[in-house]
């Protein structure tokens, strides 16, 4: 079924769909306001709305006779977070490693869809979507959220991954014989010039930036998770087209040379960084390139893949990841290195995103390092530091309110009471 059949049916679900800001001024009263650019916590707060962007944050008091106010005096008030590393436009992770075979790009709109709103809800209200295996059903989730049809987070999309055959951005685990889907291999790549091709045909059909998998994967049957699976000189083809451009590129590389390639490549975030050495936290350093480390969810698949019954390839490799990784991250973060916010959500329920921020303060980071790793550093990746990731004057009205203090305990994070994007409360 072709990608037109995908926009269709975001389209029909429009009755879900957020209302678009009003041309109003409105006021939002924070009890308590977290200030990530500046990295502290002020106190009352009154933040003036117009048009779906944060034109002033005063101090609290009375607000002009008649205007709406949204009285959020009981909360501790935050931006909107981000996530750079989900996977919306797909279905989850089940013990078939077959499974994506098993969806159309018709019921896949829908999936992505209940996941963009479970997103949402969860007070992320920016993502980048970094990959699904039929081509472009992120670029039409974007699309549908961007004209109102469909509720969801503003979305970064990269179309398809870019991958070697057989590789880990592959559907794989089934016999030789069957025949995958052409618009699940869109991004195979076999030579720079082949990168080349296919990276301007994602640009051409709607990506905002490109997602390489330069290393084997977990949840990939066939695949070595530190094997380097693109050369050198596919990524910097990969990252000579994106800039040519004005965009950029990240890459999943979990084994240290993978990951040490990629940055000498030019890309702008690795993810996972699993197996990352002393020299590729150095490197990264030095080239100021973005590790997104995905530290919560090798728990899930450890218990959830023994509960299911997950491929014992998948639960090997989670196993050689899982504690390397946070290893990694707690150097990482000592050395100073630039940390985004990402969950790689997808290989877990879509909605639970901020589990993560536990296991990021356990393994190194302060609260506040972890509020601005999910906010202005994510933001900075992306690219949108003017829109997103923070509330002073001219960023997006996109916040979020907690009950309690995520200072003392950044676990209150995980129960957000109230979302605001562009200016609209949604929840």
């Amino acid at each position: 079924m072709k990608n037109r059949s995908v926009a269709l049916a975001l389209s029909a679900l429009s009755l879900c769909a957020a209302v678009p800001a009003m041309a109003e001024t409105l006021y939002v009263r924070a009890g308590h306001l977290v200030d990530p650019e500046k990295g502290v916590v002020e106190g009352a707060r009154l933040l003036k709305v117009e048009d779906g962007r944060v034109t002033a944050v005063l101090a609290d008091g009375a607000v002009p006779a008649g205007a709406r106010l949204v009285d959020w005096s009981a909360y501790t008030v935050l931006p909107g977070l981000i996530d750079m590393h989900v996977h919306l436009a797909d279905n989850d992770e089940t013990n078939n490693p077959a499974e994506p075979l098993f969806h159309s790009p018709m019921e896949v709109a829908y999936i992505g869809a209940r996941n963009a709103r479970s997103t949402l809800m969860a007070g992320f209200t920016t993502v980048h979507d970094v990959g699904c295996f039929h081509a472009f059903a992120d670029v039409e989730l974007r699309n549908a959220i961007n004209r109102g049809d469909v509720i969801g987070p503003r979305m970064s999309a990269v179309g398809a991954y870019i991958t070697a055959p057989g590789g880990g951005g592959e559907v794989t685990g089934f016999a030789p014989e069957v025949h995958v889907p052409d618009d699940m291999r869109v991004g195979v790549v076999t030579s720079p010039a082949d990168v080349t091709l296919k990276v301007n045909y994602l640009f051409q059909h709607g990506a905002d930036s490109i997602k390489l998998i330069a290393t084997g994967a977990v949840v990939a049957i066939g695949t070595v998770a530190g094997q380097q699976e693109l050369t050198e000189d596919e990524v910097r083809a990969a990252v000579d087209v994106a800039k040519a451009r004005g965009s950029w590129v990240t890459a999943h590389a979990h084994g240290a040379a993978g990951i040490k390639a990629a940055i000498r490549g030019g890309v702008r975030g690795i993810e996972h960084a699993s197996l990352i050495d002393d020299e590729g936290i150095a490197l990264a350093k030095a080239k100021g390139v973005y590790l997104d480390m995905d530290i919560y969810n090798g728990d899930w698949t450890d218990e959830v893949g023994h509960r299911d019954g997950y491929p014992a390839d998948y639960l090997r490799k989670n196993d050689e990841t899982t504690l390397a990784q946070r290893e990694g991250f707690r150097k990482a973060v000592k050395a100073g290195v630039k940390l985004a916010f990402g969950t790689d959500a997808g290989i877990y329920p879509h909605g639970l995103n901020a589990r993560q921020f536990k296991y990021m303060v356990k393994w190194g980071m302060t609260p506040m390092q972890a509020i601005q790793a999910a906010t202005t550093v994510s933001a900075d990746m992306l690219g949108w530091s003017k829109d997103v990731g923070a509330l002073s004057p001219g960023h997006y009205a996109d916040m979020i309110a907690v009950s309690g203090d995520p200072m003392a305990d950044i676990s209150t994070l995980e129960h957000v009471d109230h979302v605001m994007k562009g200016g609209v409360v949604v929840k």
